[in-house]
């Protein structure tokens, strides 16, 4: 794709050219979100402002223009090629409802640079002083009652020793051989251009689904079942390092994370 047919596609989608780029070199196109009030889709094009050509892929994000008209970015910025960018910029504007929303606001929240998912608006500043006062008043009167309690003789409780033979252990050893027969190879089909979610799985059973918190599309995979994801969106506390990364995983395991499908029906089931 030519620097102008990238140019008219990006027009004939709504994206108007921003004046300048704070973060590089490259020409920024933006336009407003079809449904959500104050978010704009953002791509980056790709194309560089002094030389005129295309330099690499076109990115697309999401960000939310709070009260002091800052731009916050409230998904992962997306890579693709020419041909996969008008898909990507639907995907990634439909990522919008998977967004945690402030609950004092109502405004989008973003991953500040410490890390924390915080309401883009910042509106915690207008109470925080307050909240702040009161707990430190509860402190402060915490410390007085233990300082009064440290002061007062306690008396010493006797100890009971349980006769050895009537002492019960953990059944450490039987737990250990069970679930040493139980890890078995699970695998599921997992293929280029799926649209994913994440479930929290313990002992083979999911006890926790990131269905509405986590979303990403499946990249590629290679011959041994590594699996490459562009997270589009993850306002949940997992961090990206336990995210999973392959279409199977040993079964019997404690805590374990694994990819949930959203696009199409894929089952996870016994290597066999």
């Amino acid at each position: 794709m030519s620097v102008v047919q990238r140019k008219a596609m990006l027009k004939s989608q709504g994206f108007f050219p921003h004046k300048k780029n704070a973060k590089g070199t490259t020409i920024i196109y933006s336009r407003k979100h079809a449904t959500a009030k104050f978010v704009r889709v953002v791509v980056d094009s790709g194309i560089g402002e002094r030389s005129g050509k295309v330099v690499r892929n076109a990115t697309v994000k999401l960000c939310f223009v709070n009260r002091t008209k800052s731009w916050r970015e409230i998904t992962a910025e997306v890579s693709t090629d020419n041909k996969g960018l008008v898909s990507l910029i639907r995907k990634v504007e439909d990522s919008e409802k998977f967004v945690k929303t402030c609950k004092h606001c109502k405004a989008k929240k973003f991953t500040a640079k410490t890390g924390n998912v915080v309401c883009s608006n910042a509106c915690w500043t207008a109470w925080g002083g307050k909240k702040k006062s009161a707990s430190t008043t509860k402190k402060s009167s915490q410390k007085i009652v233990a300082q009064k309690k440290a002061a007062t003789p306690q008396k010493k409780k006797s100890q009971k020793v349980t006769p050895k033979s009537q002492r019960t252990y953990p059944a450490n050893k039987t737990y250990k051989e069970s679930s040493q027969k139980k890890r078995q190879k699970i695998v599921a089909e997992i293929l280029p251009g799926d649209l994913v979610s994440v479930e929290e799985i313990e002992l083979d059973k999911v006890t926790h689904d990131y269905t509405g918190s986590i979303l990403g599309i499946v990249m590629k995979t290679d011959q041994f079942g590594k699996t490459y994801v562009n997270w589009t969106a993850n306002t949940s506390s997992l961090p990206e390092w336990d995210m999973p990364f392959a279409n199977h995983y040993q079964g019997g395991q404690k805590r374990h994370y694994r990819f949930k499908v959203l696009s199409r029906k894929a089952e996870w089931a016994v290597a066999t």
